[in-house]
This record gives C-alpha cells, sequence and structure tokens, in this order.
C-alpha cells in the first residue's frame, strides 16, 4: 500500500527539531564560554594561588632558642642540633608492628618505648612522635636505605636544649618539654600574633626561667616556601624568610658561688638565698636536692619520673620558693625591729630570763636556762626566748602581723619566676579564714607567746628570710628580688637592662636599724657564731636559729637521737656582711640538722669568704661542711678565681658558646 505523506510538514517539523537542537547547543556552548570567561577572568587570581599552593607548602622555621647566661658570661643553657627518629600514628599503620620492623634497623630500647607512648598520650594523632633522638650519621643512613618500609616514619633534624651543667641551678633554670594537649588549649586563647608565632614549635618552657622568659627565648618563627612534588615531597626551596633566634637572658647569679653553695649542702636538704642587698639581684638561689633537667627535654622516662617524685626528699620542691619553715630564733631581731617601730619597748628595757615564762598555766622554757637581765641587744645575742615570750605577748598578734608584713613575711615578693608561695604570717583575721570550725577559728591568747621566736603557726620561705634580712642590711630600705639582669638582642647585641620597680623606704628609724644591727653584730663577735666567724677579714652580723620540724609535747625535752631524721629540728642562719657597708645579705636552713650554729652558719662563712675575699674551702674544710662538722675554715683556702671551671664531672655537652 502506498503511503502518502506531507513533505512540506515534513520539512518544517526536521527544520524546528534542528533549529531546538542548535539553540540547545548554541546555549551550552555559551554557556561554556561565559564559565571560561569567569574561570579566566573573574577567578583568575584565586585559582592562579589556589594551583600555586598545590605545589608549593608554606613551612614555619623555627628559631633557635635564646641562651641563658650566669653574671660573668658562663652559659648555663644552650642549644644542639641532632637527629631523631619521628612516627606520625595516622599514617603509620599498626604502631606496635611498626616499632618491632624498626627494631630492626635500629637500636630502640624499652625506655624509649615507654617514653614515646607516654608522649603520643599527649599528642594528637597527626602530629609527629619522637621515637628515637640523637641519631648518629650511619643510623640515619641505614634508616634512609629502608624508608620505603615505614610509612609514617622519617628522620628530623631537631634542634635540643642542652643545660650543660646537669643538675646545677636546676630550679632556678627550669626545663622546657614538649607541649602538651592542655598548654595547646590554652595557647589557643593567646593574641594571633603570640599564636602564630609559634607555629611549628612543640617546646615550651615548663619551669623557672625557662617559663617565665618563655616569648623572650623563643624567638621569632620564619617561613620557607617549597615546591613540592605530586606525593608532597620537598623538591627545592623557593623563597625563605629566617627566623630569628630567641634573646639572651642573663642572670643575677654567679654561678661559681650556686656550685659552691650546692657541693656545701652535700646530700643534706635544705635551701639558700643570697641578696646584693643595695639592688635586690639574687647571688645564689640554691634548693637542695636538685634534678637534672635534661632528663624532661626529649621527655622523662616513667622509671626517672617515678623516682624523682616519689622521693621522700623532695628533689622537684623549690625550697627556696615554695618551701615554707617556721623562722626560729632568725625571727627575734625582726621582732625587736617592730618592738622599737610601734613603741612598745624601747632598746635600754631590761627584762629577767630566768629560763622560762608563765603564762595562762602553761610554762614555756627556754634552752638557754637563766641568763638574768637582758636588754635588746644582748636579747639578740644571747637568743633570749623569754625576751620575746614577753614580747609578743606585749604585742599581740594583729600588731605583730602589722609591723612583719612590710617586711616582706608572709607576703609575695614578686620575684621574676612563677611558681611563689605566700607562707603564713599568722593573724586572727587569717586564722577565721583558715579553719572552718568554730573553736578552730578563735584566736587563743597562748598561741601568741610562741610567735615571739618564730614559732608556732609563723612560716615562711628563705626568699622572704632573706629579703627581710636585706632590709636591715640596707637601712630599711625594700627592694624587690629578681633574677634577671638584662636582656641582650640577638641581632643588635644590645643589652637592654630590666628596669625594677623603684625601691621603698619603709621609714625606720636610723637608731632602731642600728640597735638591730648591733645585737646582730654581737652574735657573731659573741654569741652562738663567733666560733664560726673566727678569724674572718671583715665583721659579718648575723643570727643563728633552730626551728621545730614536729611539735613536741609541752615540758619535753628535746631528744635529736630519740626521733627519726625527718622529725629533727632544722637549722637556720640569716646574715649580712660587711656590717659597715653590706654588700651581700643571706638567708638559709639546713632540714633536719639541729643547731644553726652547727650546720647552717659555716655555710654563711664560705659565702661571704667566697664573695667578700674570693677564697673556697679547702678539700678537707669542705668534706667537714657537708657533714655538719664544721665550724671556722679549716686547710688553706683556694684562690675562687683560680678554681676550675666548668667542674670535673660537668654534664656539658655541646653548649653554645654566649
Amino acid at each position: 500500500m502506498t503511503e502518502i505523506r506531507n513533505v512540506a510538514a515534513d520539512l518544517s517539523r526536521f527544520r524546528r527539531r534542528v533549529f531546538v537542537i542548535g539553540a540547545v547547543v548554541l546555549v551550552c556552548f555559551g554557556l561554556l564560554c561565559a564559565r571560561l570567561g569567569y574561570l579566566q577572568v573573574v577567578r583568575h587570581e584565586d585559582l592562579a594561588e589556589q594551583a600555586e599552593s598545590n605545589r608549593t607548602a608554606i613551612v614555619p622555621v623555627v628559631p633557635n632558642r635564646g641562651l641563658i647566661l650566669d653574671r660573668n658570661g658562663i652559659t648555663l643553657a644552650s642549644n644542639y642540633s641532632a637527629y631523631t627518629l619521628e612516627i606520625t600514628p595516622s599514617k603509620a599503620g599498626n604502631l606496635e608492628d611498626t616499632i618491632d620492623a624498626l627494631t630492626e634497623v635500629l637500636e630502640i630500647s624499652p625506655r624509649d618505648r615507654r617514653r614515646f607512648k607516654r608522649l603520643r598520650e599527649d599528642s594528637r594523632s597527626f602530629d609527629s612522635v619522637p621515637i628515637r633522638t640523637r641519631l648518629s650519621d650511619e643510623e640515619v643512613a641505614r634508616f634512609a636505605a629502608q624508608r620505603y618500609r615505614f610509612p609514617g616514619v622519617e628522620i628530623k633534624a631537631r634542634l635540643f636544649r642542652n643545660y650543660p651543667h646537669g643538675e646545677l641551678a636546676s630550679h632556678v633554670l627550669g626545663y622546657i618539654g614538649r607541649i602538651n594537649q592542655a598548654e595547646k588549649t590554652a595557647m589557643e586563647d593567646w593574641e594571633d600574633e603570640d599564636l602564630a608565632n609559634y607555629k611549628g614549635t612543640e617546646y615550651i618552657g615548663k619551669l623557672g626561667i625557662e617559663q617565665s622568659y618563655e616569648k623572650t627565648l623563643h624567638g621569632q618563627t620564619g617561613v620557607e616556601q617549597m615546591e613540592t612534588s605530586a606525593g608532597g615531597r620537598a623538591v627545592r626551596r623557593l623563597a625563605a624568610h629566617p627566623a630569628t633566634p630567641g634573646n639572651t637572658v642573663m642572670l643575677s647569679l654567679d654561678i661559681k658561688l650556686q656550685k659552691l653553695v650546692e657541693d656545701m649542702y652535700g646530700e643534706r636538704r635544705g635551701a639558700l638565698v643570697a641578696f646584693d642587698p643595695k639592688t635586690g639581684e639574687i647571688l645564689a638561689f640554691v634548693s637542695k636536692p636538685t634534678f637534672d633537667p635534661n632528663l624532661f627535654v626529649e621527655g622523662i622516662d616513667v622509671e626517672s619520673w617515678k623516682e624523682l617524685s616519689e622521693s621522700l626528699d623532695k628533689p622537684l620542691l623549690n625550697r627556696a620558693l615554695r618551701g615554707t619553715y617556721p623562722p626560729g630564733s632568725t625571727y627575734k631581731p625582726f621582732m625587736a625591729l617592730a618592738a622599737l617601730q610601734t613603741g612598745k619597748r624601747g632598746p635600754s628595757v631590761l627584762v629577767n630570763d630566768p629560763g622560762y615564762f608563765n603564762f595562762g598555766g602553761h610554762r614555756f622554757g627556754s634552752p638557754e636556762g637563766n641568763i638574768g637581765n637582758v636588754d635588746m641587744r644582748r636579747s639578740i645575742q644571747l637568743s633570749s626566748n623569754i625576751y620575746y615570750y614577753s614580747l609578743a605577748n606585749e604585742m599581740g598578734v594583729d600588731l605583730i602581723h602589722d609591723a612583719m608584713k612590710p617586711l616582706g613575711f608572709g607576703q609575695i615578693t614578686g620575684i621574676d619566676i612563677g611558681g611563689e608561695v605566700r607562707g603564713v604570717l599568722p593573724s586572727t583575721e587569717w586564722k577565721r579564714n583558715a579553719y572552718r570550725r568554730p573553736e578552730q577559728r578563735k584566736w587563743y591568747a597562748g598561741e601568741t607567746i610562741s610567735l615571739g621566736i618564730g614559732q608556732g603557726y609563723n612560716a615562711f620561705t628563705m626568699l622572704q628570710l632573706a629579703q627581710a634580712t636585706a632590709i636591715v642590711a640596707d637601712g630599711g630600705i625594700k627592694h624587690k628580688p629578681h633574677l634577671v639582669l638584662g636582656i641582650r638582642d640577638t641581632v643588635t647585641g644590645e643589652v637592654k637592662p630590666v628596669e625594677q620597680p623603684p625601691a621603698i623606704n619603709l621609714g625606720y628609724r636610723p637608731a632602731d636599724i642600728a640597735v638591730v644591727r648591733e645585737g646582730l653584730t654581737a652574735v657573731v663577735t659573741g654569741g652562738t657564731a663567733r666560733g664560726v666567724f673566727a678569724g674572718a677579714a671583715y665583721q659579718a652580723a648575723g643570727k643563728t636559729g633552730t626551728a621545730q620540724a614536729v611539735t613536741q609535747a609541752q615540758n619535753t625535752k628535746y631528744n635529736a637521737k630519740a626521733l627519726e631524721e625527718h622529725q629533727r629540728d632544722h637549722a637556720l642562719f640569716m646574715a649580712f656582711a660587711p656590717v659597715n657597708d653590706p654588700k651581700i645579705a643571706v638567708a638559709l636552713i639546713v632540714e633536719n640538722a639541729g643547731w644553726g650554729a652547727g650546720a647552717a652558719a659555716p655555710i654563711a662563712r664560705r659565702v661571704f669568704d667566697y664573695w667578700l675575699m674570693n677564697q673556697y674551702p679547702s678539700e678537707a674544710d669542705m668534706a667537714a661542711i657537708q657533714v655538719g662538722k664544721a665550724t671556722a675554715p679549716i686547710g688553706k683556702p683556694r684562690v675562687a678565681s683560680e678554681v676550675a671551671w666548668p667542674p670535673a664531672g660537668s654534664a656539658t655537652q655541646a653548649a653554645a658558646a654566649p
């Protein structure tokens, strides 16, 4: 059958279809051109930047950490470069299998594994964590040949902090360690500029000067623009802005004096602070026992941490800054000054000391026995307990508090390292706030009596006692104690002194200061410290003290041999020299060592000999001091400036030159 078609209609329909299809193609082509124009013109710069970023990487360059020097330019903290083997957990697969395989190539000890485990707990899965440090060139080459077997494992060159003298002055210097998660969270609150400066930084100051002057020591982070391959490997450096090393922190410490004092303590516990009374500069800041800050740089292992943290000797405790003790009889000169200032007792008033003081049905005894009538000067020289029992009773706790507060007792001194504690300068208000039970919150008159001899609730740091001693030495002028003298700019070499607040004149009458000084001088010339300072070429002034470590029952005679070592009395001493022009003031404690004149005063004598006479104890004298059996120096003293430095056995390790 023949089909009859309308050719004209078909042709018209075909043309419409061609037109529609052509229009669609034209629109699509137009859209493509528009998109191409948009990408090529409108987004050209943005896309070019993205393309560039795909082949380049911006890498932060961590600066060299600044040095720490003593007052004579001796390096106390420096840096050295070493290779580390590091694992990024998120890229390494099964960590145990990876570490086991690595042991076939490099030596990885159980200690390395434990440290890695602890560091990993403080890090994120995409952080690089060291498993080995200080790799030799041979070890680096050995791993490089096997690197393809270990995804997520790489060799890095890092700068490590080094404390060349090991344990020496560790409580002052502090240490650095890896930034933990808590610190990373805290850093999020920093200013953007400060936070940006820590990009790529994995270590931060944790204690002491390292912590207090962290941003000064850190420096300015640099950047490098690197061309990278498709696999993310650096091919070449395109541009760089170098890092600026941290500035040098210059301390007031004399590290040789610090070493001398630490050696004199031997195996004993205690603390000593030595001041320049005219400036507030700290010349020695000792806490014994010490610790090696190098242990913390790479992450301390479990055994070492357990040994330090669980030791009964508490080597991590900064006793000079955080240890609080009753000052014992070293408090008496300041009580005398308070009496003069407040008008409660004149210097010539005589008080009978029969060897006991009765109050409220209690008998307060005195180891000195019956010494008869004493005025203020002789009360200091002979250390009359009865004189100060009665004085405390006359003054009352709140007047004592108000008179002692300006001297710095129970107050934050503001020293330039963190962690300082306030201690306890008791008052009725303090007791109300310190206790909860009503009967405990009430102040009883009998509690005031023992305050006069530095016992009772009194608890102060050696830093506070040293500051008070320096105030008396400088005629009532109070200086802020400080450890840092200046900052040396790494780029310009300019040394900028650290500004200190103006000294404060506490307003003591010169005649009152003179009375106390005369009493302190009498202690050295004819009192408990006369044997220790026999033959000294200068005139010192000081006061010995013995303070209870544990409370003894009333009317119970003290017997050191019947007590455990840590229950025995503490030995204290405060002093300054020369009397007429003081250049150094010290306060120290030897824990559980008994009598201040026997254990503490001999250390102060050698400190003065070093500072004023350039003398260093003989070996025989040093041995006697370390066991608490020294008086005046024995043997021929050495010339301090000729004593070898660094000392034998120093932990010096690639220390950078200042």
